[in-house]
């Protein structure tokens, strides 16, 4: 089967964190390769790709963003891809990638236990190798024509939601998994008002299109460079787009002052920040903008960072991070997708294995949202 092999090399890593954007597509560790189709052990079954996203952490792991500190929980060379929809016996079905100690083998951990699959202690222990699906080296990820899986990590697409929607049920799940661990009140959400979203890639968006599902009807503000993620920002419920977190501030109450070095500070401002961007410039623009006593989630996927924490202790926030999700946040994103028309925009482009580079390249440069493979064709 043909598949996008990933294959370490501390020499190309290092050059990539050296280069910055300056680093060729060209030299990334990717190979198409013909690969064997994969043959499912017993209680696994194997489905065929229709689509898979090119994710930020994705985009990250290639251009040496990623911290070597967590290598252990990973597994190479892999075929990458983790938002994948995929084919079961006729049907359309998308991919939970996590695996938890039930996939391992093993008697689950404490966190496991209290269904939060996503903070398993055992992510590189048991019968398996370390990772989760994308991110491992005997279980390809959606970068290729076939998977393996086992079937309760398949669910299965209601008919009426399209692929290119379908496709984006992961990334929703981070979202889900960010907003309930931040804002989550029992069984509810408390949805702060006014609230601000820096950074307008897919993360971002979906949070915005859940933050409306959900019911959040108050000041709902975007922080989006270019002009596609503002135009979706705004089709999604966007109260106001602004360029930048200052620029937002200078909407609301906030007061301005001028440090005797460095970037202006902020005192009052958004009762809760969304940082979906990922960036040193946006983490400070996350602490500075929410208001004393306020709160931050952190979903954008950033690494080794130079960071001030003087906000932090200073105006008393709250932080949160997130990372995946358990098995419920993924059923119930996925249940999600009927009340959430529009997201598909999302997807701009789909691209055949053959021209990841493409792919990869507009992804980066974000000449879309999100970037997806079809590595069959469309069908």
């Amino acid at each position: 089967m043909k598949s996008l092999l990933y294959f370490p090399s501390i020499p190309r890593y290092l050059a990539a964190r050296a280069l910055g954007r300056r680093y060729p597509v060209g030299w990334l560790p990717l190979r198409l390769s013909e690969l064997p189709e994969p043959e499912p052990p017993p209680g696994w079954v194997k489905a065929r790709v229709r689509l898979a996203g090119v994710c930020g952490s994705d985009l990250a792991l290639l251009f040496g963003k990623n911290s070597p500190r967590l290598s252990p929980f990973f597994s190479f060379p892999a075929v990458l891809g983790h938002e994948i929809l995929a084919e079961l016996d006729g049907a359309r079905v998308v991919v939970n990638p996590l695996l938890g100690c039930r996939e391992r083998g093993l008697e689950p951990c404490a966190a496991c236990q209290r269904g939060e699959e996503g903070l398993c202690a055992n992510v590189a222990e048991g019968a398996l190798a370390p990772g989760m699906i994308g991110y491992h080296k005997d279980l390809p990820g959606g970068w290729g024509e076939m998977l393996l899986a086992q079937p309760h990590k398949l669910l299965q697409v209601p008919d009426a939601v399209p692929d290119e929607r379908a496709v984006l049920s992961e990334p929703l799940a981070v979202a889900l998994r960010g907003l309930r661990r931040a804002f989550g009140q029992g069984s509810s959400l408390r949805l702060p008002q006014p609230l601000l979203i820096i950074g307008a890639g897919s993360i971002g968006l979906l949070s915005l299109a859940l933050l409306r599902a959900l019911g959040h009807n108050g000041r709902l503000d975007v922080v989006a460079r270019r002009p596609l993620q503002k135009e979706l920002a705004l089709s999604l419920g966007a109260s106001r787009v602004y360029h930048s977190s200052g620029e937002a501030l200078k909407d609301t109450n906030a007061h301005r002052y001028k440090p005797i070095l460095g970037a202006p500070v902020w005192r009052g401002g958004y009762s809760a920040v969304i940082e979906a961007a990922g960036s040193a410039s946006s983490l400070d623009e996350a602490a500075w903008a929410a208001s004393e006593g306020g709160t931050v989630l952190l979903l954008g996927a950033a690494s080794e960072v130079k960071h001030d924490f003087s906000a932090h202790w200073f105006s008393e926030l709250a932080w949160f991070g997130s990372y995946t999700y358990s098995n419920q946040d993924f059923a119930d994103a996925l249940a999600m997708l009927d009340s959430l028309a529009g997201i598909e925009a999302l997807v701009g482009k789909t691209f055949e294995l053959s021209d990841w580079r493409s792919a990869i390249t507009a992804a980066r440069e974000k000449k879309v949202v999100k970037a997806a493979f079809a590595p069959g064709g469309r069908r």
